[in-house]
């Protein structure tokens, strides 16, 4: 995608060869800075803080973290503790731990003097599948908001929750990329951004994206979209998703099951988007089964910003004192999910409708 005009990814080889430059997310909307990546730690703190964020590129930048670790030490035992450090940087999120296992198998077999170089290179790999993906995902999506706009006859609205555009992926986005491949094929579409609290990545990344590429949008308060669905007022729902499970359900960042709620009621539609390694075939249950990440509660309890001359500050907005929860995401279970988009399709959401894309996986399943 473009800045002023400019091509970026969110992750790419530096010109050293040896390193990785990202776009440090945590300075955005106000800043737009980039970070060099050298070394294992730059790569697990990198993903740990969220310069970078959402799942697919997580997964890319633990793919880069992980051969930067073989230039220090590319034994078996330094192959097996990066992995170990990479992996608890983020829990939620299956990319990570998909990406990892990816990378790691190939390099196994190798000795320690090849590791580096292929590693590098199978990251690369990582990096170009996900941008292809997200742009099937862009299609398919596209298709759905097309023939809704067609069906209702005039500008559709799509509500979005936090941010799976490019910012999130290495380019194009995931719930983000039909709401792009409708706007660049005249498909009139208008869409309402959840501010998404506690981080706002809706307000500061989504709306940042969407202002670069000149799609209509209005933030709203995250509570307003089920007023807004009673009302008319939003046609579909296209959210992300950390991970998903065979089965179809989906999680994604805090506050989608309340969205996927109020759209069931409303008989909105609800989708989500997502490339194949986003599923985790191994579980059924999300509810039960997905490890929910709870972050520093500073982050509810502190919001930093821009102030009228230019500089930035945190202010503190609850009771001084009172304790503070901030679990980071929540399931939607499948019943409640009406298609689920990937790389080659739109999905029933259930593991029958999964397995009829990705027939590959049935007899793991």
């Amino acid at each position: 995608m473009k800045i002023d005009g400019k091509p970026y990814r969110t992750i790419w080889p530096a010109a050293d060869g040896l390193s990785v430059a990202v776009i440090d997310q945590t300075r955005l909307p106000f800043a737009f800075e980039l970070r060099r990546l050298a070394a294992l730690d730059d790569a697990a703190e990198a993903i740990r803080t969220m310069i970078v964020r959402g799942a697919p590129l997580i997964g890319v930048t633990a793919a880069y973290g992980l051969a930067l670790a073989m230039r220090e030490d590319a034994s078996d035992a330094g192959l097996d503790r990066a992995i170990e450090t990479l992996a608890a940087t983020r829990p939620t999120a299956i990319n990570l731990r998909w990406a990892l296992n990816r990378v790691a198998a190939t390099l196994r077999p190798l000795p320690s003097q090849a590791r580096f170089a292929h590693a590098f290179a199978e990251a690369g790999r990582i990096a170009e599948e996900d941008v292809a993906s997200c742009r099937a995902i862009g299609a398919h999506g596209g298709h759905i908001l097309g023939d809704l706009a067609r069906d209702k006859g005039r500008p559709i609205n799509v509500l979005t929750h936090c941010n799976a555009g490019w910012l999130a992926t290495v380019d194009w986005g995931t719930a983000l990329a039909p709401i792009y491949a409708a706007h660049d094929t005249g498909v009139p579409v208008h869409v309402f951004v959840d501010e998404t609290r506690p981080r706002n990545q809706g307000a500061a990344l989504t709306a940042f994206e969407l202002n670069a590429h000149g799609v209509p949008h209005t933030v709203i308060a995250d509570n307003a979209g089920g007023h807004l669905m009673q009302h008319g007022g939003i046609d579909a729902c296209i959210v992300g998703s950390d991970r998903t499970t065979a089965s179809g359900d989906v999680c994604n960042k805090i506050g989608t099951y309340l969205k996927a709620l109020a759209a069931r009621d409303n008989g909105v539609p609800f989708y989500a988007a997502l490339p194949f390694s986003t599923i985790d075939w191994s579980l059924d249950d999300g509810v039960a089964e997905i490890p929910i990440e709870e972050r520093d509660g500073r982050e509810v309890s502190h919001l930093t910003g821009r102030l009228p001359d230019g500089g930035f500050a945190t202010i503190e907005v609850v009771s001084p004192g009172s304790p503070v929860a901030n679990p980071a995401f929540d399931v939607t279970p499948a019943r409640l999910v009406t298609g689920i988009i990937t790389e080659r399709g739109v999905a029933e959401p259930s593991r029958e409708g999964l397995l009829a894309l990705y027939p590959e996986h049935r007899r793991a399943a």
